[in-house]
């Protein structure tokens, strides 16, 4: 430190770490986090959230091992989970299975969270391999009834374009949400079986789960790939009722279902609709 400089407190330091992260200089936070650790400023549970996030940001392993290492060394139970899962909310795939097998290496056992993360990661990367040998990992942990880590197995197995394997453990699930549903129906979109997801969306309303805003994107698609004017109109209408009409990705898929179908006067109904929405949730005429 300068001479003259007056020393910042751990408060102070945490300000500036978590403003380098928010504007997205990660490389800066780990620099000033190192500054921190010369300068013999003794970090804080609070320090330790920005960093992980620049680490996540940066996607370096070996930053990740040091940062998970000193957290061990301050006595802070953390965080194999939060490491994970901000590799994969940061679109680094690969570095998030990378530590899922360090953190086993290092004798840690996964819980319902990792496997959460674990198999966001091999969907994001279509490492159905991976995803497969997790699969045999959950059903040794006996966490193979949980909805929540069974939603998140047919979410991957769907996005990795095996929707075969995504609906046997849709049928072994104890019950279905929304969320299983919408999986098995945009696993179907991805695949070209759009009349499949149609079907589906049928089904799910007879067995009384009320569709979301990503369920009516997802058969918003399926209309679009399979030219379903008719059954798109149908489906606009359930929008209406539902209110989501003015969510933005439900009101762009709304456009680009009837521009695909042909309908562009229909398309651009709707466009001038969300046009008017959005002008006056901004307080304008």
């Amino acid at each position: 430190m300068a001479p003259g400089t007056v020393p910042l407190n751990i408060f102070a330091w945490n300000q500036k770490l978590t403003k380098y992260v928010k504007d997205g200089q990660s490389q800066k936070a780990m620099q000033l986090f190192q500054q921190l650790q010369r300068e013999g400023v003794r970090s804080n549970k609070f320090t330790f959230v920005p960093v992980i996030k620049a680490c996540a940001g940066l996607g370096t392993l070996e930053d990740s091992r040091l940062v998970h290492k000193q957290l061990i060394q301050s006595g802070y139970v953390v965080t194999w989970n939060a490491m994970i899962l901000g590799h994969v909310k940061c679109g680094q795939g690969q570095k998030a299975l990378e530590l899922f097998q360090q953190m086993q290496q290092e004798g840690m056992q996964p819980d319902s969270v990792t496997f959460v993360g674990v198999l966001n990661a091999c969907a994001s990367v279509v490492a159905i391999e991976e995803g497969r040998c997790v699969h045999q990992q959950i059903i040794q942990s006996g966490l193979q009834s949980d909805v929540f880590v069974c939603n998140n197995l047919v979410d991957m197995y769907a996005k990795c374009g095996s929707v075969e394997e995504a609906w046997r453990v849709f049928n072994k699930m104890p019950s279905q949400d929304v969320i299983t549903w919408n999986a098995v129906a945009l696993g179907h979109v991805k695949c070209g079986q759009g009349e499949k997801a149609l079907e589906l969306f049928q089904q799910m309303q007879q067995e009384g789960v009320r569709p979301n805003s990503v369920t009516f994107v997802g058969v918003l698609n399926a209309c679009a790939s399979v030219v379903a004017l008719e059954e798109g109109r149908c489906v606009h209408q359930q929008i209406i009722q539902s209110g989501c009409e003015s969510e933005v990705f439900v009101g762009s898929s709304l456009v680009d279902m009837y521009a695909k179908c042909g309908s562009i006067e229909e398309a651009w109904r709707v466009f001038n609709k969300i046009c008017h929405l959005e002008m006056w949730s901004l307080g304008m005429p």
